[in-house]
């Protein structure tokens, strides 16, 4: 067991599989104990619930990764070890932070579709006729959300490029880019709060 378990761990790709298939198991068991499923729009609303909530997790992690860990202990880090950090482990989260912004966006849009309540959250029911408690919790955290992801992909990441040398820029051109970005950056880990706080909470409301 130890061997089979250290082969597994040892490789991402295999414990990411091996994690999916538990996952798999855990549905069947899910399955079998509620006589089975409706495939109908419930159905695929809670499918698409547990993706926004994996997207929503690796986003956000890797957001508080940045602003909790990386960025304040950049000073103490010694200038010869300091590209390890820009050429290898910052451009490698940066994918996943990224992608996983807008992944999180549009299994949230979807979700509230699934679900009959896009139009009215997202007008605070200007557009219908009224919206409930829930509704306008659950639109505060989308546009929240919606306008963190802006900043990720129309001012974090351009900076980023440039103050990594993803891109070609002069030093004062990456100084003065990878301010912007861990402005933004912290712009985001503030509103992360009440972003995460109107969407837990809305679920116990009406």
């Amino acid at each position: 067991m130890e061997v089979i378990l250290g082969s597994i761990l040892q490789s991402l790709n295999r414990t990411i599989i091996a994690g999916i298939i538990l996952a798999i198991l855990v549905f069947i068991i899910m399955a079998i104990t509620n006589n089975g499923f409706d495939y109908d729009r419930n159905f695929w609303s809670a499918i698409f619930r547990y993706l926004h909530v994996i997207s929503g997790v690796m986003w956000i992690g890797l957001l508080w990764y940045f602003n909790f860990v990386q960025i304040p202990n950049m000073p103490n880090i010694p200038d010869e070890q300091k590209p390890a950090i820009g050429k290898v482990i910052a451009p490698a989260a940066l994918f996943w932070f990224r992608w996983a912004a807008l992944a999180t966006i549009l299994t949230g849009l979807i979700v509230s579709y699934l679900n009959y309540y896009i139009v009215e959250a997202l007008s605070f029911g200007l557009l219908t006729n009224g919206a409930s408690s829930k509704s306008i919790c659950i639109g505060i955290g989308m546009w929240l959300g919606m306008i963190m992801a802006y900043n990720v992909w129309m001012v974090i990441w351009p900076n980023q490029k440039k103050a990594l040398g993803i891109i070609e820029a002069n030093a004062e051109e990456k100084a003065k880019s990878a301010r912007t970005a861990m402005l933004f950056s912290r712009t985001n880990t503030l509103l992360s709060i009440p972003m995460l706080l109107s969407m837990v909470t809305a679920q116990n409301l009406y």
